[in-house]
């Protein structure tokens, strides 16, 4: 445990323990992986059938490859999908967080990329994952084939006063009285549907990580015209952090190839519903089909376990 990412022992423990949780969740066949790379050991959860097509997942801020999975379990169906846990963001990520005015995180997944003998990937980022897989588009053109951004961190921002506001007195209430209530009340302005795994998750993530207060920075206009992937953006309109129109708007100026959802009535935290999941495993797939249907099916090998 590095007391630099974590309050101190318990709450790490009860972190891996909902980690542990999250993972039984889910139905289909899992395996770990700890890949060795420059930066040390990194946890990697695959999920699904090898002989699938493969797709790179990169989870949120302060969650992991486990609580992905149980959100994305649907696109097991057709996909091998390969979750690294984030630096510094998952209890069982490398418990160092990375710069965001660098290109380390994108040297981080490269080393991933490499290690599985990815030639070309397509490539989904949620919220902070996003601003990962943003960046490696960006730093390593011609790597990424299909583009995946689940409101993503790193082309729009929201008020810091605003969010700020809405968040800090809540969660100060909750931390010096953890009810229910008081946890619902902390998360109403993020979470779309109420989840009791889920809120109490963050409940515990919330109070357990040491905060990272870093906002990740902004892609410039340049950086966002030179993504060569083709992209789908899938935005919320009532997203405080990274306001969906507004993002949906600089997307389709700048991004030479790419497809937008605006979500309706949704915050930051999409529905943790099965319609929601089936919905979104939909898009996805639609989306990734289309090369497929072209004939280009990722040139990869597998790595062998």
């Amino acid at each position: 445990m590095d007391q630099k990412i974590f309050r101190n022992i318990e709450g790490h423990r009860t972190l891996e323990e909902w980690y542990d949780r999250f993972l039984n969740f889910t139905n289909c066949d899992t395996k770990i992986d700890q890949v060795p790379s420059d930066f040390g050991s990194i946890h990697v959860l695959l999920a699904g059938n090898r002989s699938n097509p493969p797709l790179v997942c990169l989870h949120a801020m302060m969650t992991s490859s486990a609580h992905l999975l149980s959100e994305i379990e649907k696109l097991t169906d057709h996909y091998f999908l390969i979750i690294p846990d984030l630096p510094g963001q998952s209890v069982k990520g490398i418990p160092r967080r990375f710069s965001y005015s660098d290109y380390s995180l994108s040297d981080w997944l490269e080393c991933i990329i490499r290690l599985y003998q990815l030639s070309e990937i397509d490539l989904l980022g949620v919220s902070l994952g996003g601003f990962v897989a943003l960046r490696y588009s960006i730093s390593f053109p011609g790597k990424v084939r299909n583009l995946v951004l689940i409101v993503p961190a790193g082309i729009v921002n929201g008020s810091m006063l605003t969010g700020t506001k809405k968040m800090m007195w809540p969660f100060l209430r909750y931390k010096l009285s953890p009810t229910e209530q008081n946890l619902r009340k902390f998360l109403e302005p993020i979470l779309t549907t109420w989840n009791t795994e889920w809120g109490h998750y963050m409940g515990d993530a919330f109070r357990f990580f040491k905060p990272d207060m870093r906002v990740p920075p902004v892609a410039s206009d340049a950086e966002l015209k030179s993504i060569e992937a083709r992209t789908l953006v899938v935005a919320a309109d009532s997203d405080i952090s990274f306001p969906g129109a507004p993002l949906v708007e600089r997307v389709s100026l700048l991004i030479d190839s790419v497809e937008t959802e605006l979500l309706k009535r949704c915050k930051h935290c999409p529905p943790t519903t099965n319609q929601f999941r089936e919905w979104l495993a939909g898009i996805v797939r639609r989306f990734l089909k289309v090369m497929e249907t072209l004939g280009n099916q990722p040139k990869t090998q597998k790595k062998v376990s």
